[in-house]
């Protein structure tokens, strides 16, 4: 009998992420993935519903995190540098756990299916922040836009997180991107930032 293994969890989910980038979603059983673990089916179970809950966990740390930062965010601050904060609060979330992030990410960009699963998972992130910068003490219309803006900028931050051959930081890309978005209603001659959020002006552009 094989000797008992401590964090069962972390093992399943690893060998789950390994097994789904190797050889598909699809064709990844749970007894595959209990078997690369060394644990059994019934243990599988114990901590996920099934394989999708793998990558899709009922806990959405990013939705709490953003929350909690909103919450104990110095004051006072503009709206979008509320959402700064609380976004570069939350990429330790994802830095802490980087590899693994990293292979779901992949698995997700193959499947079609999936990545309409994590478009949703988003839009409830975007619910939960709207609720969480209303709560803080913004209007209305200002929280929602704000989560939306927020929640977008964060998107694109970390899909260039994902492939930035010089491995900066998460929290990086998002000051960068949040940056960014403040040159959307600049003037002509500042319409475009670079990737670290400065502004080129149109002369730059000839």
């Amino acid at each position: 009998m094989s000797r008992w293994k401590p964090d069962a969890r972390g093992r399943l989910e690893k060998a789950a992420l390994e097994l789904f980038n190797h050889q598909g979603f699809d064709a990844t059983t749970v007894a595959e993935i209990a078997a690369r673990a060394e644990v059994t089916d019934r243990t599988f179970y114990r901590h996920f519903a099934d394989k999708r809950e793998v990558l899709f966990p009922g806990a959405n740390p990013l939705a709490d995190t953003l929350a909690s930062a909103a919450s104990t965010a110095p004051a006072p601050l503009a709206p979008l540098e509320l959402v700064a904060y609380a976004l570069t609060e939350a990429a330790s979330v994802f830095e802490e756990r980087e590899d693994l992030v990293r292979q779901r990410q992949a698995v997700i960009a193959a499947n079609p299916e999936l990545q309409e699963r994590e478009l949703a998972k988003l839009a409830a992130v975007v619910s939960a922040f709207a609720q969480a910068l209303l709560e803080r003490g913004l209007e209305a219309t200002t929280a929602a836009l704000a989560a939306e803006i927020g929640i977008a900028a964060f998107k694109v931050a970390f899909e260039r997180w994902i492939d930035d051959p010089g491995r900066r930081a998460l929290a990086q890309h998002i000051r960068a991107t949040v940056d960014a978005t403040s040159h959307l209603t600049a003037p002509a001659e500042c319409a475009v930032a670079t990737d670290d959020g400065s502004c080129t002006g149109q002369e730059d552009m000839a």
